[in-house]
Protein backbone atom coordinates (compact mmCIF):
# COMPACT_ATOMS: atom_id res chain seq x y z
CA UNK A 1 0.00 0.00 0.00
CA UNK A 2 1.18 3.29 -0.88
CA UNK A 3 1.86 5.95 1.82
CA UNK A 4 -0.56 8.42 -0.56
CA UNK A 5 -3.45 6.20 -0.38
CA UNK A 6 -2.68 5.55 3.62
CA UNK A 7 -2.67 8.78 4.47
CA UNK A 8 -5.85 9.51 1.88
CA UNK A 9 -8.04 8.01 4.99
CA UNK A 10 -10.23 6.06 2.09
CA UNK A 11 -11.75 3.22 4.08
CA UNK A 12 -12.19 1.31 0.58
CA UNK A 13 -8.36 1.44 0.01
CA UNK A 14 -8.22 -0.09 3.65
CA UNK A 15 -10.43 -2.74 2.52
CA UNK A 16 -8.99 -3.85 -0.58
CA UNK A 17 -5.65 -4.01 0.82
CA UNK A 18 -6.72 -6.49 3.53
CA UNK A 19 -8.79 -8.32 0.60
CA UNK A 20 -5.40 -9.05 -1.03
CA UNK A 21 -4.34 -10.40 2.07
CA UNK A 22 -4.22 -14.30 2.80
CA UNK A 23 -2.90 -17.50 4.65
CA UNK A 24 -0.92 -20.09 2.63
CA UNK A 25 -2.73 -23.78 2.47
CA UNK A 26 0.24 -25.42 4.07
CA UNK A 27 -0.19 -23.45 6.86
CA UNK A 28 -3.81 -24.70 7.74
CA UNK A 29 -2.50 -27.52 6.97
CA UNK A 30 -0.36 -27.48 10.02
CA UNK A 31 -3.15 -25.88 12.40
CA UNK A 32 -6.57 -26.51 10.45
CA UNK A 33 -8.16 -24.21 13.21
CA UNK A 34 -5.80 -21.33 13.08
CA UNK A 35 -8.03 -17.57 12.43
CA UNK A 36 -6.11 -14.29 11.29
CA UNK A 37 -8.14 -11.49 12.14
CA UNK A 38 -6.21 -8.32 10.08
CA UNK A 39 -7.42 -4.89 11.12
CA UNK A 40 -6.53 -1.81 9.07
CA UNK A 41 -5.97 1.80 10.59
CA UNK A 42 -5.22 4.98 9.16
CA UNK A 43 -6.15 8.71 10.87
CA UNK A 44 -3.49 7.42 13.74
CA UNK A 45 -2.01 10.43 15.98
CA UNK A 46 1.28 8.78 16.92
CA UNK A 47 3.27 9.68 19.35
CA UNK A 48 5.61 8.64 22.92
CA UNK A 49 4.44 6.78 25.31
CA UNK A 50 2.09 8.59 27.54
CA UNK A 51 -0.66 8.29 30.67
CA UNK A 52 -2.81 6.76 29.18
CA UNK A 53 -0.78 4.05 27.40
CA UNK A 54 1.05 3.60 30.64
CA UNK A 55 -2.40 2.63 32.51
CA UNK A 56 -3.07 0.13 29.70
CA UNK A 57 0.12 -1.16 30.50
CA UNK A 58 -0.35 -1.58 34.04
CA UNK A 59 -3.48 -3.00 34.08
CA UNK A 60 -1.91 -5.67 31.63
CA UNK A 61 0.87 -6.67 33.81
CA UNK A 62 -2.02 -7.14 36.97
CA UNK A 63 -3.78 -9.19 34.56
CA UNK A 64 -0.26 -10.98 33.88
CA UNK A 65 0.18 -11.22 37.80
CA UNK A 66 -3.26 -13.10 38.25
CA UNK A 67 -3.23 -15.19 35.19
CA UNK A 68 0.20 -16.45 36.13
CA UNK A 69 -0.44 -17.08 39.80
CA UNK A 70 0.88 -20.68 40.80
CA UNK A 71 1.67 -21.65 37.56
CA UNK A 72 4.27 -20.25 34.55
CA UNK A 73 2.75 -18.93 31.45
CA UNK A 74 3.63 -22.61 29.37
CA UNK A 75 0.46 -23.57 30.96
CA UNK A 76 -1.70 -21.02 29.88
CA UNK A 77 -4.12 -22.80 27.40
CA UNK A 78 -3.19 -20.54 24.42
CA UNK A 79 0.55 -20.47 25.49
CA UNK A 80 0.94 -24.28 24.84
CA UNK A 81 -1.19 -23.86 21.80
CA UNK A 82 1.62 -21.71 20.06
CA UNK A 83 4.48 -23.82 21.57
CA UNK A 84 2.77 -27.03 19.59
CA UNK A 85 2.53 -24.82 16.75
CA UNK A 86 6.02 -24.15 16.55
CA UNK A 87 7.66 -27.43 17.21
CA UNK A 88 4.96 -28.42 14.27
CA UNK A 89 7.32 -26.11 12.08
CA UNK A 90 10.66 -26.86 13.86
CA UNK A 91 11.17 -24.26 15.71
CA UNK A 92 12.01 -24.52 19.80
CA UNK A 93 9.99 -22.75 21.99
CA UNK A 94 11.89 -22.46 24.55
CA UNK A 95 14.38 -20.60 22.37
CA UNK A 96 11.96 -19.04 20.11
CA UNK A 97 8.57 -17.44 22.23
CA UNK A 98 5.66 -16.57 20.51
CA UNK A 99 4.50 -12.97 21.28
CA UNK A 100 2.22 -13.54 23.73
CA UNK A 101 4.77 -15.69 26.10
CA UNK A 102 7.38 -13.48 25.74
CA UNK A 103 5.36 -10.70 27.23
CA UNK A 104 3.74 -13.07 30.00
CA UNK A 105 7.34 -13.21 30.94
CA UNK A 106 8.24 -9.56 31.20
CA UNK A 107 5.24 -8.06 32.76
CA UNK A 108 6.30 -9.23 36.34
CA UNK A 109 9.49 -6.83 35.74
CA UNK A 110 7.13 -4.70 33.95
CA UNK A 111 5.61 -4.32 30.48
CA UNK A 112 8.62 -2.14 27.92
CA UNK A 113 7.16 1.14 27.28
CA UNK A 114 7.45 1.89 23.01
CA UNK A 115 5.31 4.29 21.97
CA UNK A 116 1.55 4.76 21.97
CA UNK A 117 0.66 2.23 19.75
CA UNK A 118 3.33 -0.38 20.45
CA UNK A 119 2.01 0.10 23.94
CA UNK A 120 -1.66 0.17 22.98
CA UNK A 121 -1.41 -3.48 21.28
CA UNK A 122 0.87 -5.03 23.93
CA UNK A 123 -1.33 -4.38 26.89
CA UNK A 124 -4.50 -6.08 24.55
CA UNK A 125 -2.11 -8.97 23.81
CA UNK A 126 -1.64 -9.51 27.49
CA UNK A 127 -5.28 -8.91 28.41
CA UNK A 128 -6.56 -11.29 25.98
CA UNK A 129 -4.14 -13.39 25.88
CA UNK A 130 -3.62 -13.76 21.97
CA UNK A 131 -0.58 -12.72 20.33
CA UNK A 132 -0.85 -9.80 18.27
CA UNK A 133 1.35 -7.58 15.58
CA UNK A 134 1.68 -3.65 14.70
CA UNK A 135 2.70 -2.77 11.53
CA UNK A 136 3.45 -0.03 10.07
CA UNK A 137 1.01 -0.33 6.76
CA UNK A 138 2.69 2.80 5.02
CA UNK A 139 5.67 0.86 4.35
CA UNK A 140 3.84 -2.51 3.25
CA UNK A 141 4.95 -3.34 -0.58
CA UNK A 142 1.91 -5.36 -1.71
CA UNK A 143 -0.91 -7.34 0.38
CA UNK A 144 0.23 -9.00 3.67
CA UNK A 145 0.30 -12.85 3.37
CA UNK A 146 1.49 -16.11 5.67
CA UNK A 147 3.40 -18.54 4.17
CA UNK A 148 6.11 -21.02 4.80
CA UNK A 149 9.14 -19.86 3.91
CA UNK A 150 11.65 -20.51 0.68
CA UNK A 151 14.71 -19.30 3.11
CA UNK A 152 15.52 -17.24 0.36
CA UNK A 153 13.47 -14.56 2.12
CA UNK A 154 14.73 -11.19 3.45
CA UNK A 155 14.30 -10.27 6.53
CA UNK A 156 15.27 -7.10 8.08
CA UNK A 157 16.21 -6.76 11.51
CA UNK A 158 19.27 -5.95 14.45
CA UNK A 159 21.63 -8.06 15.14
CA UNK A 160 23.96 -6.53 18.06
CA UNK A 161 23.21 -3.02 17.40
CA UNK A 162 23.39 -3.45 14.09
CA UNK A 163 20.93 -3.65 10.81
CA UNK A 164 21.08 -6.45 8.89
CA UNK A 165 18.92 -8.87 6.44
CA UNK A 166 18.73 -12.52 7.67
CA UNK A 167 16.64 -15.31 6.09
CA UNK A 168 14.05 -18.30 7.70
CA UNK A 169 14.55 -21.26 7.88
CA UNK A 170 12.84 -23.34 4.89
CA UNK A 171 9.96 -24.31 5.64
CA UNK A 172 9.35 -21.83 8.59
CA UNK A 173 6.03 -19.68 9.12
CA UNK A 174 6.24 -16.49 8.02
CA UNK A 175 4.39 -13.33 7.22
CA UNK A 176 6.01 -11.42 4.26
CA UNK A 177 4.71 -9.04 1.78
CA UNK A 178 6.19 -8.05 -1.76
CA UNK A 179 9.45 -6.78 -0.13
CA UNK A 180 10.40 -9.80 1.73
CA UNK A 181 9.76 -11.19 5.65
CA UNK A 182 7.67 -8.83 7.97
CA UNK A 183 7.66 -11.15 10.96
CA UNK A 184 8.95 -14.44 11.64
CA UNK A 185 8.03 -17.41 12.81
CA UNK A 186 4.40 -16.30 12.55
CA UNK A 187 4.39 -14.19 15.53
CA UNK A 188 8.50 -14.60 16.83
CA UNK A 189 10.07 -11.19 15.76
CA UNK A 190 9.06 -8.15 13.67
CA UNK A 191 10.72 -6.85 10.59
CA UNK A 192 12.74 -3.40 11.45
CA UNK A 193 11.30 -1.76 8.13
CA UNK A 194 7.53 -1.97 9.01
CA UNK A 195 8.04 -1.38 12.81
CA UNK A 196 5.55 1.13 14.28
CA UNK A 197 7.27 4.89 15.40
CA UNK A 198 6.13 7.67 16.94
CA UNK A 199 5.45 8.92 13.19
CA UNK A 200 3.26 6.20 12.24
CA UNK A 201 0.05 6.98 11.19
CA UNK A 202 -1.55 3.92 9.23
CA UNK A 203 -0.78 0.64 10.68
CA UNK A 204 -1.60 -3.07 9.94
CA UNK A 205 -2.90 -5.31 13.39
CA UNK A 206 -2.58 -8.49 13.07
CA UNK A 207 -4.35 -11.24 15.73
CA UNK A 208 -3.67 -15.01 15.36
CA UNK A 209 -5.96 -17.17 17.09
CA UNK A 210 -5.52 -21.19 17.10
CA UNK A 211 -8.10 -23.37 19.09
CA UNK A 212 -8.98 -23.60 22.15
CA UNK A 213 -9.14 -19.73 21.80
CA UNK A 214 -12.89 -19.22 20.37
CA UNK A 215 -14.25 -16.96 17.61
CA UNK A 216 -15.87 -14.61 20.30
CA UNK A 217 -12.75 -14.27 22.33
CA UNK A 218 -11.08 -13.50 19.04
CA UNK A 219 -13.90 -11.02 18.26
CA UNK A 220 -13.70 -9.68 21.26
CA UNK A 221 -9.63 -8.84 21.38
CA UNK A 222 -9.93 -7.34 17.95
CA UNK A 223 -13.02 -5.08 19.36
CA UNK A 224 -11.30 -3.97 22.60
CA UNK A 225 -7.95 -3.26 20.22
CA UNK A 226 -10.23 -1.03 17.73
CA UNK A 227 -12.00 1.02 20.98
CA UNK A 228 -8.73 1.69 22.05
CA UNK A 229 -7.13 2.19 18.83
CA UNK A 230 -10.37 5.15 17.79
CA UNK A 231 -8.97 7.15 21.16
CA UNK A 232 -5.49 7.70 19.30
CA UNK A 233 -6.73 10.35 17.16
CA UNK A 234 -10.46 12.30 15.77
CA UNK A 235 -9.96 10.79 12.77
CA UNK A 236 -8.98 6.93 12.96
CA UNK A 237 -10.72 4.55 10.57
CA UNK A 238 -10.34 0.86 11.12
CA UNK A 239 -11.00 -2.14 8.57
CA UNK A 240 -11.13 -5.79 9.55
CA UNK A 241 -11.12 -8.97 8.15
CA UNK A 242 -10.83 -12.47 9.50
CA UNK A 243 -9.23 -14.96 8.03
CA UNK A 244 -9.66 -18.73 8.30
CA UNK A 245 -9.59 -21.94 6.58
CA UNK A 246 -13.02 -22.95 4.86
CA UNK A 247 -15.49 -25.50 7.18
Amino acid sequence: MSRRAADDGDLGTLSDFLAGGYVEDAVFALRPGYRAMLLAVDGIAGGPSDHASDALLAKAEAAAAAALRGRPAEQLPHVAAWREAYRAFGAKPQRTRNSLEALLRRAASGLPRVNRLTDCYNAICVLHQVPIGGEDLTRYAGAPRLVRATGDEPFDTVADGVAVTEHPDPGEVVWCDDAGVTCRRWNWRQARRTQLTEATTAALFIIDALDPMTDEALHAAADDLTARLTQLGPGVRTVGRLIAAAR
